[in-house]
């Protein structure tokens, strides 16, 4: 079995629970970015030694929070040694909006694994794009390239639908699933 990285950043809790879910499916340890933009002690470590890291974090103003950005440019010191090249990668992201430009933080993701030289996860589920689909469905919001997730402003993160927090379960399997033939 691969050893999986949720890595995350979470302002109100949706983030968060998206996280568990991917955890869950992926059956992997979660490393929360804090408030202040920082990793738990011991957390590069743990990074350095993942077969897999799944990367998530909320979208704000169409990117990634301030606190995930911190974190990615502190992995300039393990891109200098390429400490994550050939490790697995994914991403997921949740916001307010319908659409709210989650696609964006999604190749914002994948941009920063590309850099270090990882090996990028898409989504893999077909899309829920009938008009017999309803909101609770499987990849409902349809992204190919990872797992996202909505939730109205006004919602808290026990509101999230059982879709999105469902496709988040699938995402991480999916992830651990190739990280295990790629590293197992």
């Amino acid at each position: 079995m691969a050893d999986v990285v949720v890595v995350y950043h979470s302002g109100y809790g949706h983030t968060q629970r998206m996280a568990q879910a991917v955890a869950e499916g992926a059956n992997a340890l979660l490393l929360a970015i804090d408030a202040e933009g920082n990793l738990p002690a011991g957390g590069w470590e743990t990074l350095a030694g993942a077969d897999a890291i799944i990367f998530g974090t909320p979208t704000y103003m169409g990117s990634v929070s301030w606190q995930f950005k911190k974190f990615a440019d502190a992995s300039s010191k393990p891109w200098y040694v390429q400490a994550w090249k050939d490790k697995v990668a994914a991403g997921f992201t949740n916001s307010a909006g319908m659409s709210g430009d989650k696609l964006s933080t999604l190749n914002t993701l994948f941009a920063l694994a590309m850099q270090h030289g990882m090996i990028w996860v898409s989504q893999g589920l077909k899309p829920a794009n009938t008009k017999a689909a309803k909101r609770d469905d499987v990849n409902y919001l349809v992204s190919y390239s990872g797992a996202m997730a909505h939730s109205p402003a006004d919602a808290s993160p026990a509101e999230m639908s059982p879709g999105d927090l469902e496709t988040a379960r699938l995402f991480g399997e999916r992830v651990a699933g190739i990280a295990g033939r790629l590293h197992g």
